[in-house]
């Protein structure tokens, strides 16, 4: 027989999973790459101000720092960034180019060379938001970087353009913004970095425009490359107003390989040719330049991440249109790629553990941790046991979410009481959450909390037409959807109606404050650096990247103005009639903190007990350790008060009723 759990009410449980721990290990590795033998990455740094440091494994085993604080290798382009370094082995030693997150300058570094100090390769601008790089590509028998600049005209953050260039490795450019040579006359509002073919004699690289998102529309290009080392001739060759190209490599053989949904799934084309049509995903959202889905490999199979709802890690052979996958515990992996021979590192997790650098030998078989090696922290006796699950929402639809009820090792709650749930709602919204190991989502539902991740409507990986379903309903399907797995839990008799709470960050906290205006399913709610004024959202009041999104996701504002007030939390402020709590920071380009102020304004009076609390420093996402602390701790604050729990050491929230105002009983 099983031991006797003490009895605690759901919440009340005491947990070794404090804020602390969990902010201690947020964020995962990025960005992995091979420099000669050797496995390189990025991984983030919370108590090192939130750094992401690039790191290698070395010949014998250990991992170190390639580069001391506080240098931070991180690209603002698009303010998403992506692959902002490169590496190359030279008799000499490796040669690495980097992007500096701080003055956002490419640099290079000779890690191996006497007295190493990274020297600047590119300029800075006064203009705007000045000159920003990514995507780069070392080309040392050229003497050049080939990346993408997206440099800034004006001081709106509308006023900017990007193109492919070429940077010298020589230096020669640190200081004259001329010596960097624009290597096409084609011109785009967004570009990923052009891919050079083994030939030497084509590139390729896929472009798109406003109104479009990567994942509506994309165009794959291929130019000739000139004596000159320019491009001509560009044409088209694939995507469309309706096809989204995710991303283009050269095969070893001269072919040429992309992703592409022309069939409403992101499936594998080579030259054209479809190599494994199946209705799931070998693409997704290009929210970063420089992802990386699949990677060929010399003797012609490639690495693919595929699923549908899940990212597995692949090998296939076009050949025989076989398909086997890697062996091991993980259950997603992370669209970042990179082959050596018959070797295959990329980033992956699963329910039990987070996310970690493996390593594949396509010849054996055999998969291994390399870096960032997850280890429990805490008894893993402690996590919850999540499922995935397919509820029903409005007319019949489908809607997917993960499910990860209450857990503790020793206590239970008394017979007949129903635990609280958090609805979790995802940022993008074109995105979706993984089922994964999260400490975040494990300090609730160790302390008797449940949480309920929901891939509502619009979510990728599940193919076009789930994805399409946001198009003009964007706070109406993803409203709906959140509230319907909710209610489901409720009705089933897994949660309790009275103690249902939302949350969500960015396009999640968009979702989690139109609930709190549009339904009445919660009992409160807490919204992260979200979006509340369409309005103003729509006309300039973000960053270039996602300035035009709304015209899919809402409808253009000349053609539906109504649609902008009847949505915003900000017009509909007045709803809210439970305590919620707002998290800001305020150095975010993408959702301005003056949303929060306004939105505070119209909150002013009406007695609804809030709490708003702002950080310096931080961006769209928290990166320090003392910021995810505070927020997490607020969070579990909220839900105390709102849901009559006393849980162990828990922080005072001070809630106030109306900006401003007294603070709350």
């Amino acid at each position: 027989m099983g031991e006797l759990k003490e009895t605690l009410p759901y919440g009340d449980w005491p947990s070794p999973i404090d804020a602390a721990l969990a902010a201690a290990h947020d964020g995962q590795p990025e960005s992995v790459g091979y420099v000669g033998d050797e496995a390189w990455w990025t991984e983030p740094r919370p108590a090192e101000g939130g750094r992401r440091a690039l790191v290698r494994r070395t010949a014998d085993g250990a991992t170190e720092a390639v580069l001391p604080a506080p240098w931070n290798v991180r690209s603002r382009v698009m303010e998403y960034g992506g692959s902002a370094w490169a590496g190359t082995m030279r008799p000499e030693g490796p040669l690495v180019v980097f992007v500096n997150f701080a003055d956002q300058r490419l640099y290079a570094y000779e890690p191996a060379a006497e007295d190493a100090v990274p020297r600047p390769l590119t300029p800075l601008s006064a203009v705007g938001g000045g000159l920003r790089w990514i995507d780069p590509q070392i080309h040392v028998e050229r003497g050049e970087v080939w990346c993408v600049l997206e440099e800034f005209t004006g001081e709106r953050s509308t006023d900017v353009r990007r193109v492919a260039v070429s940077v010298p490795l020589d230096g020669s450019a640190a200081g004259d913004r001329d010596a960097v040579r624009e290597l096409t006359a084609e011109r785009h509002r967004f570009v990923t970095g052009p891919r050079l073919a083994p030939d030497g004699r084509r590139a390729a690289w896929i472009a798109w425009d406003h109104p479009r998102m990567p994942w509506d529309g994309t165009e794959l290009i291929v130019a000739e490359v000139t004596d000159e080392g320019t491009f001509r001739e560009p044409r088209t060759v694939a995507g469309g107003p309706e096809e989204s190209i995710a991303q283009a490599e050269w095969a070893p053989d001269g072919s040429l390989l992309y992703v592409g949904d022309r069939t409403g799934w992101w499936n594998l084309y080579r030259d054209g040719e479809p190599l494994c049509l199946r209705e799931e995903e070998f693409g997704g959202p290009l929210w970063k330049v420089g992802q990386r889905w699949f990677a060929p490999l010399d003797n012609g199979l490639v690495a693919v991440v595929h699923g549908r709802g899940a990212g597995r890690l692949g090998i296939l052979d076009p050949a025989r249109g076989e398909l086997a996958d890697s062996p091991g515990p993980w259950t997603e992996f992370a669209a970042t790629l990179a082959v050596h021979g018959s070797r295959i590192v990329s980033v992956a997790a699963g329910p039990r553990s987070a996310p970690e650098v493996v390593e594949l030998d396509a010849r054996t078989g055999r998969a291994r941790v390399i870096g960032a090696a997850h280890r429990d922290a805490v008894d893993p006796s402690y996590y919850s046991e999540p499922r995935s699950r397919v509820f029903t929402g409005p007319d019949g639809r489908e809607i997917h979410a993960h499910v990860h009820p209450p857990h503790h090792p020793v206590h239970r709650a008394p017979d007949g009481e129903l635990p609280p749930y958090v609805v979790w709602a995802h940022g993008g919204p074109t995105s979706r959450t993984p089922l994964v190991l999260d400490l975040e989502i494990a300090y609730f539902t160790s302390r008797g909390i449940g949480v309920v991740v929901v891939n509502y409507g619009g979510s990728t990986g599940y193919g076009r037409e789930y994805r399409n379903r946001l198009r003009g309903q964007w706070g109406v399907v993803d409203v709906e959807d959140c509230a319907a797995v909710a209610l489901a839990l409720a009705a089933e008799g897994t949660a309790d109606r009275e103690r249902l709470a939302v949350r969500g960050g960015s396009a999640g906290g968009w979702t989690t404050a139109v609930s709190l205006t549009a339904t009445d399913v919660y009992a409160c709610g807490t919204i992260i650096y979200p979006v509340l004024d369409l309005k103003s959202f729509g006309s300039g009041e973000t960053h270039d990247f996602e300035s035009r999104y709304l015209d899919s996701l809402v409808g253009p504002y000349s053609e539906v103005p109504e649609r902008y007030a009847e949505r915003s939390p900000l017009e509909q402020a007045d709803r809210i009639t439970v305590p919620f709590l707002l998290l800001q920071g305020l150095d975010d380009p993408i959702c301005l903190p003056a949303q929060c102020e306004r939105f505070l304004d119209r909150i002013r009076g009406t007695g609804v007990p809030h709490a708003y609390l702002t950080f310096e420093g931080e961006g769209h996402g928290f990166r320090k350790a003392e910021t995810m602390v505070r927020a997490l701790e607020a969070e579990l604050s909220l839900y105390a008060e709102a849901f009559g729990l006393t849980p162990p050491g828990a922080r005072t929230l001070e809630l106030v009723r109306g900006a401003g105002m007294e603070p709350a009983e």
